[in-house]
């Protein structure tokens, strides 16, 4: 064998399985189609993300949270939804939980940059950055992968960490849903003239959906959902006009806002793998689930599911056993499906809701946020979800 573990991707989740398997008496190979220089430095791209307490310990034990840099780790402290023109908001917010914030916002590409520093010098490990995979074979004796340049690397387990439309999967033969929702989110950092008070928004109005996302000082993240057509009128504005179109998208809500980074826009989809694993072969981060970013859960579920596989292969490894055993495979498959399906499945009916422009769903969705004014435990309960704090 060339290798134990080949790990087919070198984002986060990639690189987090990596390191989660710095200790263990294995071999492991990252292969990442991205050259080198570019997972070193990675560009920002304009993504902030909001890490659970249960992920900021995860990155904490991968060495990697003391990596970043403290003047871009921004708290939450409270989550509003609103919905069309009601002034109601629904909140959410820590008191019974401990204190402290709900999550702490992180630019993409300062985690991505930390955790390539865990692993640059890390023994156990390969990497190979700037080539491709051709293929893939896997049977019950080992995982076959052929590279772009012809180079064939045999692993008694291989791993899919290469996006939620992941050619790996493909291969292996695992279908997945795959919904396409003909909708675009733009994310830009703006300043702006209000004080956020550490709270996030999330603001369902007809035909757009808009998020504020609290960043250090009198700046946010916003998130603007459209139509791809709709959206394509607004990624081709100026700096300046985007600015005053989102200041005129929300109301004024925090003054006038100033574009402080550039703008960049992603098209939405949401996929669901019909299987987290193959002979010989799992699947972690988003190539297994990839949600739409309403709840900011994919990139904490990503975390989940490396670190649920990687103490699996790490006991299994330490006694000498199959890091790639039907059973263990099995295992993680049931542990990460019982992390991710409710909360996929939560999430799309959300979107599904409050995207809904029929009068109807109109009418339900404002009864749903009255209503869950009036479940103090709900509340507490979705609270407790978004924080992830961990049991002591």
């Amino acid at each position: 064998m060339d290798s134990d573990v080949v790990i087919i991707g070198g984002g986060p989740a990639g690189l987090s399985l990596a390191r989660s398997l710095a200790d263990a008496p294995l071999r492991v190979t990252v292969i990442e189609r991205q050259p080198e220089a570019a997972i070193a430095a990675p560009a920002y791209d304009g993504r902030e993300i909001a890490l659970t307490h249960r992920s900021i310990g995860t990155l904490k034990a991968l060495g990697a949270w003391g990596l970043l840099p403290a003047d871009e780790i921004s708290p939450l402290n409270e989550a509003r939804v609103l919905n069309g023109a009601s002034p109601f908001a629904l909140s959410f917010e820590t008191s019974g939980h401990g204190g402290g914030p709900l999550s702490l916002m992180v630019p993409n590409h300062r985690i991505r940059e930390a955790l390539y520093r865990t692993v640059a010098e890390q023994p156990n490990l390969t990497l190979l950055a700037g080539t491709g995979v051709a293929a893939i074979r896997t049977d019950a004796r080992s995982a076959d992968v052929t590279l772009g340049n012809g180079r064939v690397l045999s692993a008694r387990l291989l791993v899919a960490a290469d996006s939620r439309f992941s050619r790996v999967r493909e291969q292996l033969g695992i279908g997945a849903e795959i919904n396409r929702l003909g909708r675009s989110m733009m994310v830009c950092r703006v300043r702006h003239e209000g004080d956020h008070q550490g709270i996030a928004t999330e603001w369902f109005d007809h035909h757009q959906t808009v998020a504020m996302l609290p960043l250090n000082g009198r700046r946010s993240s916003a998130v603007l959902t459209l139509p791809t057509e709709a959206m394509a009128r607004i990624a081709a504005l100026d700096e300046a006009a985007l600015g005053a179109e989102l200041t005129r998208r929300y109301q004024g809500r925090l003054g006038r806002m100033e574009v402080d980074a550039p703008a960049h826009v992603y098209p939405l989809a949401t996929t669901y793998a019909r299987h987290f694993a193959a002979t010989r072969a799992a699947l972690i981060g988003d190539a297994a689930v990839g949600m739409h970013p309403v709840t900011a859960h994919g990139f904490n579920l990503g975390l989940q599911s490396q670190a649920t596989l990687a103490q699996l292969v790490t006991d299994a490894a330490r006694r000498g056993g199959d890091i790639a055993a039907p059973a263990l495979l099995r295992r993680y498959e049931l542990t990460h499906r019982l992390a991710s399906r409710p909360l996929y499945a939560a999430t799309n009916f959300l979107v599904r809701l409050y995207t809904d422009e029929r009068p109807g769903a109109r009418l339900a969705r404002h009864a749903t946020l009255r209503v869950g004014s009036r479940l103090p435990l709900a509340r507490q309960a979705i609270t407790a979800m978004l924080m992830q704090r961990p049991t002591p």
